[in-house]
């Protein structure tokens, strides 16, 4: 809960309000009794009206400030609930914001997802629902007791058997509860996560027929939440009828005491008395119910809190220099320095002893089978990862020694997978560069041969883009992608694998405007297609994340028996000789 009461101290005002308002209710409401005492005891007995009229408008003055009051704490409590939550959802995206791919490997996209929203909800619903109550009840209760004895010690004395036997009750439920409570924060995680490979996979799902599969899956993980939800639903509800019979048993009991006393003359209690401390021992256990409806929430919401803090806690491996360098004089110089990375909890590297210098005008491919370590590599360059030893250096400087945007802002990268945001195609183009005027955005999407397919939609640049660009071809998606890292100019152009999608004539064509383009910038391809990179200055063979040849073309067709076996199974003899 550290970072729940580090917001609350950015609410010292509205906090002010609420137990200042909160102690007025409870003053009011616990000078009601002793006021109808005297209504019983004097006013009504000597049926003087106007000591009557002045007693009950007491009460309505009373009850009225509580009701105002009790307005004023709901009010004060929804913003100081509202503001803690916003500003830990806050804290929170931008923590993951600069997370590495490390820290979004070790939480997962679904995890974090439920700790911004369903987590912080949970936290939200229990500072609205119990900062009243947490300074209420107890007031209310020690007042109480205080109250009670002070009025008859022997009536009250009812008391040391009820409240520890509430206590124990309370206890027992809370062994039960609070283990529930983090299950099924772990089982939402859960369900996100299987709704969210629901979602993003449908057409998958659809072509290969397993709906039915993944229905029964999603049913299994959702009849397994609801099982532990019911049980801490059952164990929670068992709370209040509990409690209920141990007041109305208490309630009797000073009923009991008082007839007995009355009917032996032992004390001589008034009907007004037994009244106030029926109702003294009424407010007594309501407060202890309070807090118990408290204790019951406090478990599932210090859960999520201590999920929410977990993050927040957490720092990425890739930390961004307090005292970054910069080299003005070079500009799009690209070095690995015997490079090596594992990636975490593996036992092998990924990449081992990788070096290569890559110069402006020069355009180096990597090539080599299914995970072979080809996408590790250029994540280095943006460090998305760090290298486990070596150094990754631009324009003579490691990469762990910039700040991070400015790193990035050198780089134009295109991943593998092509993603787009919801919005237009003119927001997707600009991402790369918010300062790009429709000009260099219309340039750009002709570069990436997506002025084509774009002119072609009925509002042009202005046609709306769903998330994920689901309403877009997979080919579509990547120039989009490739027109939004050209817009930006950088220095090093990274594309991995961002050609897969497109047609022979589209990639030619594309190959064929991005090289006059690039012909002041470094650029870095990773690729399937032999036609890719044919004409690259510099080809690097990868091959269980170790470099087996490296050179153009026509050497490595002599040198690298990999790189002929990559050829021969693209390439006709004819088309090798050429």
């Amino acid at each position: 809960m550290k970072c729940v009461f580090k917001e609350l101290a950015n609410f010292k005002k509205e906090l002010f309000v609420i137990v200042f308002t909160v102690l007025c209710t409870t003053l009011c409401t616990l000078g009601l009794p002793t006021l109808m005492t005297i209504l019983i005891d004097k006013a009504i007995p000597q049926q003087n009206m106007l000591l009557v009229f002045e007693v009950f408008g007491l009460m309505l003055v009373l009850v009225a400030v509580a009701i105002f009051c009790g307005v004023i704490t709901s009010r004060a409590s929804a913003s100081v609930s509202m503001g803690v939550g916003r500003n830990l959802r806050t804290k929170i995206f931008t923590k993951v914001q600069y997370f590495s791919q490390t820290e979004i490997d070790r939480f997962s996209t679904s995890s974090l997802i439920t700790r911004t929203n369903n987590d912080i909800n949970q936290v939200q619903n229990f500072l609205n629902q119990c900062l009243r109550i947490a300074i209420q009840a107890p007031v209310m209760c020690i007042c109480g007791i205080a109250l009670a004895i002070s009025s008859s010690p022997s009536l009250s004395g009812i008391l040391v058997v009820s409240i520890p036997l509430m206590a124990i009750v309370l206890t027992i439920i809370g062994k039960v509860a609070i283990p529930l409570s983090q299950s099924i924060q772990l089982k939402i995680d859960r369900i996100n996560l299987v709704m969210r490979e629901k979602l993003t996979g449908v057409r998958v799902i659809r072509a290969f027929g397993t709906s039915e599969f993944e229905s029964d899956k999603f049913s299994r993980i959702n009849q397994d939440y609801s099982k532990t939800n019911k049980r801490l639903q059952r164990t929670t509800n068992s709370v209040l009828p509990l409690l209920t019979i141990i007041l109305s048993f208490t309630a009797a009991m000073v009923m009991l005491m008082a007839a007995n006393q009355f009917v032996n003359k032992g004390v001589d209690y008034t009907i007004g008395e037994v009244m106030a401390i029926i109702q003294y021992i009424m407010q007594i256990m309501m407060a202890v119910i309070m807090l118990t409806m408290v204790f019951l929430m406090l478990p599932r919401a210090a859960t999520s809190a201590a999920r929410a803090q977990e993050v927040l806690e957490t720092e990425s491996v890739v930390e961004n220099t307090d005292e970054p360098r910069d080299n003005t004089e070079m500009k799009g110089y690209l070095t690995f320095k015997d490079v090596s990375f594992t990636y975490p909890g593996a036992d092998v590297p990924a990449i081992r002893g990788l070096s290569f210098e890559a110069k402006p005008g020069e355009t180096t491919a990597i090539i080599g089978g299914t995970g072979m370590g080809k996408s590790t590599i250029v994540n280095l360059i943006p460090r998305l990862y760090d290298v486990t030893e070596g150094q990754v250096l631009v324009d003579g400087i490691d990469v762990r020694d910039y700040d991070l945007k400015v790193l990035r802002e050198k780089i134009g990268f295109v991943p593998q997978k092509a993603v787009l945001f919801s919005g237009t195609i003119d927001s997707n183009i600009a991402f790369g560069d918010d300062n790009a005027d429709e000009d260099r955005i219309e340039e750009a999407a002709k570069i990436a041969q997506s002025i084509d397919f774009i002119m072609k939609k009925e509002e042009g640049f202005d046609s709306p883009i769903s998330q994920g660009g689901t309403n877009v071809s997979g080919g579509q998606r990547q120039r989009l992608a490739i027109a939004r890292a050209v817009v930006r100019k950088p220095e090093i152009y990274v594309f991995d694998d961002s050609f897969s999608a497109l047609d022979f004539k589209t990639d030619k064509a594309l190959r064929s405007a991005l090289a006059k383009e690039t012909d002041n910038a470094t650029v870095v391809i990773i690729a399937q297609r032999i036609s890719t990179i044919m004409e690259a200055d510099r080809i690097i063979v990868v091959e269980n994340g170790e470099v087996v040849g490296m050179g153009t073309h026509d050497e490595l067709l002599k040198s690298c028996d990999v790189y002929q076996e990559i050829v021969k199974s693209q390439m006709s003899e004819e088309d090798m000789d050429r």
